[in-house]
């Protein structure tokens, strides 16, 4: 079958490299920032979550051994004058600022004195921000062209398709398979995610996640993206393709049985309403439906048993502790409001188990934490939605729903379980902040904010 060609009229534009040398912004590099990122998701997806490099805590997975290199890239790109991108650039100011709220925690924790544990901890956490923000500037800076910010999705979403593969295979034979996906040379940091039985004859199953929660989490977040692909596709081929994976991913959602998958799906599917016509509105409804009824078909009894979840709210011992820990944190967060006691130090071999990334955003990191947090949410959510309002294209607009969507999604996950403890759902949410400041600066009417190459502010228009 013959391929179409991804046209974008902003891809045309030529990049200015010195005096007067220009390049095609849609050049094709062996190895480029791109490819990089869709390696990184690769591992991501593929591999068990606490498969590691040796003598490596879980920093040491190889995905984000990965996103260390984007880092260092992206620090290195910043020295050179003929790599990267010039001119304005919000997400790097909203980084920035969680960059600086977080040490400024670690350095409250070191003041107040803090246990080898504690220090440890701190220490892998300010690894794992270093990483996450490398991350997110290298999506937001080094998106040379939509077609390549395409391709980096197609990535994740066919990524997203083969961890859902593994979650329903788990579902139907009854067993882990995450023990087959090992590599050599690399040890688990911490044992494999098995099942556990829910209800009459169900198991919850974590795939290559962490947990059975992340694992909900993530599918939720990647199904905007499926269903993007599955509209916008250049080529029948890859729209069919989009369409299982599609299909898949969404029906892992009520597989993983969480209710944070289940509320993560409700969340983002209704930030994608305002983007859909009526036509595709009920196009969608229609396979919702139709995936509904298989499901009670193939797996009687799981409708019933996810009902069961939000029913039995008053009785579970899980929302119970998660309401129980208020009153246990609130001395903490009294102690010290402002800058907290140091992000990553409250760890459950001294303290408790905390479901809840916002309290530990608190505790750890104070108010400025928590702003600092919400600050970055809000920054790929205004970005997004100031390149909906640039852009005449109908798929840019949807694009910038699906991010808009994940936004949304992380502000409520954030609340039911400590999100930045588990490195696939960071990685992600990483990865699509960064690029709704691409975006912003691929729908930018300034040629040299929107190129990747050296600029000059006084270069003519």
């Amino acid at each position: 079958m013959t391929t179409t060609a991804v046209q974008h009229p902003y891809d045309f534009d030529p990049a200015l490299l010195a005096g007067q040398t220009y390049a095609s912004r849609r050049r094709r590099r062996l190895i480029d920032m791109p490819s990089v990122i869709s390696i990184m998701l690769i591992l991501t997806f593929v591999l068990p979550t606490p498969l590691v490099v040796p003598q490596l805590t879980g920093v040491g997975r190889p995905a984000l051994m990965v996103g260390l290199v984007l880092t260092g890239l992206w620090l290195l790109a910043k020295l050179h004058p003929r790599i990267g991108t010039r001119g304005p650039q919000p997400m790097r100011w909203a980084a920035m600022f969680f960059f600086v709220s977080f040490l400024m925690s670690y350095a409250a924790g070191y003041l107040r004195g803090m246990a080898e544990l504690e220090a440890n901890a701190a220490d892998t956490a300010l690894i794992g921000i270093v990483i996450f923000l490398g991350i997110i500037l290298a999506a937001a800076d080094f998106m040379p062209n939509r077609a390549r910010l395409d391709g980096v999705i197609r990535t994740a979403v066919w990524g997203a398709a083969f961890m859902a593969l593994i979650g329903h295979l788990e579902t139907l034979l009854g067993r882990p398979l995450t023990n087959y996906l090992t590599l050599p040379g690399l040890t688990l940091h911490t044992d494999l995610e098995g099942l556990e039985a829910r209800g009459v004859g169900f198991y919850r199953v974590a795939s290559t996640a962490t947990h059975y929660i992340e694992f909900s989490t993530v599918m939720a977040m990647m199904l905007p993206f499926a269903i993007h692909t599955v509209i916008y596709a250049r080529t029948r081929t890859i729209r069919q393709n989009a369409l299982i994976a599609a299909v898949l991913i969404g029906a892992a959602i009520p597989v993983a049985l969480s209710r944070t998958g289940i509320l993560a799906l409700i969340v983002g599917m209704a930030a994608m309403v305002p983007a859909w016509s009526w036509r595709m509105r009920f196009n969608l409804g229609i396979l919702g439906f139709g995936m509904i009824a298989a499901m009670m078909v193939v797996r009687p009894g799981l409708l019933g048993t996810i009902r069961s979840l939000f029913l039995d709210l008053g009785g579970d011992p899980s929302i119970q502790g998660r309401t129980d820990d208020y009153s246990v944190v609130s001395q903490y967060i009294a102690e010290r409001p402002i800058l907290g006691r140091g992000l990553g130090t409250f760890i459950p071999k001294l303290y408790i188990i905390l479901d809840n990334q916002w309290l530990h955003q608190m505790i750890g990191g104070g108010i400025v934490g928590v702003i600092a947090l919400a600050g970055l949410h809000l920054t790929a959510i205004v970005l997004c939605l100031v390149a909906i309002s640039r852009t005449p294209s109908a798929e840019d607009r949807h694009l910038c729903a699906c991010l808009i969507a994940v936004q949304l999604i992380a502000l409520v996950a954030h609340g039911t379980f400590d999100t930045f403890a588990f490195s696939t759902f960071t990685t992600l949410l990483a990865l699509f902040t960064g690029m709704a400041g691409a975006m912003w600066r691929l729908t930018h009417p300034a040629r040299q904010i929107r190129s990747v190459g050296r600029q000059h502010i006084d270069t003519p228009m």
